[in-house]
């Protein structure tokens, strides 16, 4: 396998060491009070250093102010090295504090972090002036367990690192490679802000009562992180109302995932280069480099710049792929996610947020029209850096390449999935105290289950993680999944922020259907019209998918319409009564115009395709299998079921049924009595009819369904092939699945 890339932000100091102060034996840890603190561990004899530990059985016990692992000790305000378990990158910091226990109940302490500039990823803002050995001490501290602990470090003002290293690098051969270090700044790594040049030993001494002042020298010198400012909801709705260009469709689970709008980065062209060559007659010629080409960058033209026909226009922006200026209809589940997003990343803590929704209720939409907005904040300096990450279940063949996608998001590195699953074990169980926040929108979050939800169980345990900072958006289709699919001990840690997308009631979609008809000229769509769709498609579904689609559809018919009439329009009048005359001109106002009956034929169409004349003509076996399926489906929330559970369902739909005579239609034993009905105790055989079997067979080769081996054995797995709204469609006015008391 080839070596994979080096990360473009390492996150903290190599070290070739590992462990050289601590002693190569593993010794617990002990603490150190301040009644039993006397002279530096390196000017102790042993006589005395085991006279001091008699005297630290004896003391009473007072404040911790140091920790002990053998013979390597550290105190509070000393400068040490943290290392992360199995890796070769350090962290230098600062103990401002040592605590009992943490969360783990180990040993732990506060440290107050040094930063390189290669941590700083605001590359515009980020100096050029940096040294080798140069850190920044930030305002940034973390509490990590005293196991991370690696050695002392040897911070040193500029001056002083000179003076004892002349030209600037530390030879490998010295006791202080890779533990001694100059600082000359304060730095804010998430705001890329800096404090003025200072000399390290005016403002520090290794002192503990030093502490404060320094934190607050770097905090009054840099930009701490700017919380934007409370909006009530009113302001937040109005603003994300009025939207702006480039924002998502309503189509919140169409394909396509949205990266964070950062500005592209750019490279500096090289001139074009000239090769001179003298000829013997001294004459010189002049040989041209080829051109090189470059890819355009893409421009995003409004349909009026290449359209003039106003069914054009109209077609293009019902279209449910094209990019609306405003979401409307989804202010109050836009303001939940933006404040739940907006805090985690301030606070840089990790969180987890499901939302659920039936489909086309533009859950996805919403939220990267909210991470839209967040960017938007971070290049506005009012909102700290974070990583978007989009984890579509319906675009990844295994659910393990997850782990894959969101490695490469954080170090840019593309590894396997186990790889991946290692490396982020290590990099969420570890500390990173200026790891920047990182948002994971997965969606279609029901392709992801596993057999043992090992995926699942990752991602929602990773943001409950002290050093993680991952927050993950995982947005399904149904509101109870976690609990339905998921075991305990995945659903318990979704929490308990969920938010909730209800489907579209009329008026909403007749909003959405109006705000992407705005600027189209000639008012081709009645309004009667606009409404007549939204009302058919509320009363199904509330999918603003479909009556955007009904809605492109009619106009198409209008135009159609407009262009045949304009064919066939005599040059001259012809002669016709008074009445006749009168009905002409109303029918030609109503041509080219998308009325009521043309919202109909648009329904009919959509209704009448050539599946769904399929599906209403099938067998009744064939339209129990599929109608078990799709309850199955809906009862689960899976798209994949075994022909096994199928049959279950299928047994559950005819006891409901005994009394139809459509059941012998099934198979007729010796069992059946003279109508042709079996008995009630004998039901449960019907789940392994010959009729139900071969019908599953015959969807299969139709492509219908999906049968694994094309057996019908009940560990066979099984799926749609179509749209499950197909099915729906087609059986919802069916008399004989509405007798199996289920209903679409």
């Amino acid at each position: 396998m080839p070596r994979p890339r080096e990360s473009a932000f390492p996150p903290g100091i190599a070290r070739d060491d590992s462990d050289d102060e601590l002693g190569d034996e593993d010794h617990p840890w002990e603490w150190i009070h301040q009644s039993a603190r006397t002279t530096s561990p390196s000017q102790d004899r042993p006589e005395a250093t085991r006279k001091r530990k008699r005297e630290l059985d004896e003391a009473p016990q007072g404040r911790i102010v140091g920790a002990r692992m053998g013979s390597f000790e550290c105190y509070v305000g000393d400068c040490v090295l943290l290392k992360a378990e199995g890796s070769h990158e350090a962290w230098v910091g600062i103990i401002t504090e040592f605590l009992d226990s943490d969360e783990d109940g180990d040993k732990a302490a506060n440290f107050l972090w040094f930063s390189s500039e290669k941590e700083i990823r605001n590359r515009d803002k980020k100096r050029t002036d940096a040294l080798q050995s140069e850190l920044y001490i930030t305002p940034s501290s973390d509490i990590n367990p005293l196991a991370s602990i690696n050695g002392k470090a040897t911070v040193l003002s500029h001056r002083r690192f000179f003076e004892r290293y002349p030209n600037g690098r530390i030879p490998r051969t010295s006791p202080g490679y890779n533990k001694t270090f100059l600082c000359r700044r304060g730095c804010n790594t998430r705001t890329a802000t800096y404090t003025d040049e200072l000399v390290w030993e005016d403002v520090y001494q290794g002192r503990e009562e030093d502490i404060a002042s320094l934190l607050e020298l770097v905090e009054s010198g840099t930009r701490a992180t700017r919380r934007r400012r409370k909006a009530d909801d009113g302001a937040l709705e109005a603003a994300f109302i009025a939207g702006h260009e480039g924002d998502v469709d309503h189509d919140g689970d169409d394909d396509g995932a949205r990266q964070s709008r950062r500005p592209a980065a750019s490279t500096p062209r090289k001139k074009q280069r000239t090769t001179k060559i003298v000829t013997p007659s001294n004459r010189k010629v002049v040989l041209k480099k080829a051109l090189e080409f470059t890819p355009l960058a893409t421009r995003t033209l409004s349909p009026s710049h290449h359209q003039n026909s106003p069914f054009q226009i109209a077609r293009a922006q019902l279209h449910v792929a094209s990019v609306p200026t405003s979401l409307p209809c989804r202010e109050s589940e836009f303001s939940l996610v933006y404040s739940h997003l907006e805090a985690a990343i301030t606070d840089g803590s990790g969180a987890c947020i499901y939302i659920s929704g039936t489909p086309g209720t533009g859950k996805t939409a919403t939220v990267r029209e909210v991470v839209s907005r967040l960017d938007e904040a971070v290049r506005l300096d009012e909102l700290d850096d974070f990583i978007f990450v989009e984890i579509n279940g319906m675009k990844i063949t295994d659910p393990h390449q997850s782990y894959s996608l969101l490695w490469e998001a954080l170090r840019d590195q593309r590894v396997s999935p186990s790889q991946a699953l290692d490396l982020l074990e290590r990099e969420f169980n570890n500390p990173s105290p200026r790891r920047v926040p990182c948002v994971v929108l997965m969606d279609e979050l029901d392709q992801l289950v596993t057999k043992n939800q090992s995926v699942m169980y990752n991602f929602f345990n990773w943001p409950g993680l002290r050093h993680s900072r991952l927050i993950v958006l995982a947005v399904a289709n149904t509101m109870d999944l976690p609990e339905r699919t998921l075991s305990n001990k995945i659903s318990s840690r979704l929490g308990l922020t969920r938010i909730t997308f209800p489907g579209y009631n009329h008026e909403q979609l007749m909003k959405i259907i109006q705000s992407r008809l705005e600027g189209v000229p000639g008012h081709i769509v009645e309004p009667d019209a606009v409404q007549f769709a939204s009302r058919k498609v509320a009363a199904v579904s509330g999918d603003a998918r479909r009556a955007l689609d009904i809605c492109r559809r009619a106009v198409e018919l209008a135009e159609a319409e407009a262009k045949g009439a304009d064919a066939s329009e005599p040059s001259t009048p012809s002669k016709k009564n008074k009445d006749s005359a009168t009905a002409s001109e109303k029918k030609k106002g109503s041509r080219g115009r998308v009325t009521i009956a043309t919202v109909k034929r648009a329904i009919n169409e959509a209704t009448s395709s050539p599946l769904q004349q399929y599906l209403r003509a099938l067998p009744y076996a064939s339209k129990l299998v599929l109608a078990a399926l799709l309850v199955r489906n809906q009862r689960t929330g899976l798209t994949d079921s075994t022909y096994g559970d199928v049959q279950e369902e299928l047994r559950r739909a005819l006891v409901l049924d005994a009394s139809s005579k459509r059941v012998k239609l099934l198979t007729a034993g010796p069992e059946a009595d003279s109508n042709g009905i079996r008995r009630k105790q004998d039901l449960t055989a019907l789940s392994r009819a010959t009729g139900i079997s071969a019908a599953a067979v015959d969807l299969t080769g139709a492509g219908i369904i999906i049968l694994e081996g094309q057996r019908p054995e009940r560990p066979s797995k099984i799926r749609l092939a179509v749209g499950d709204e197909e099915v729906k469609l087609a059986f919802r006015d069916d008399p004989e699945i509405k007798a199996l008391g289920i209903a679409f």
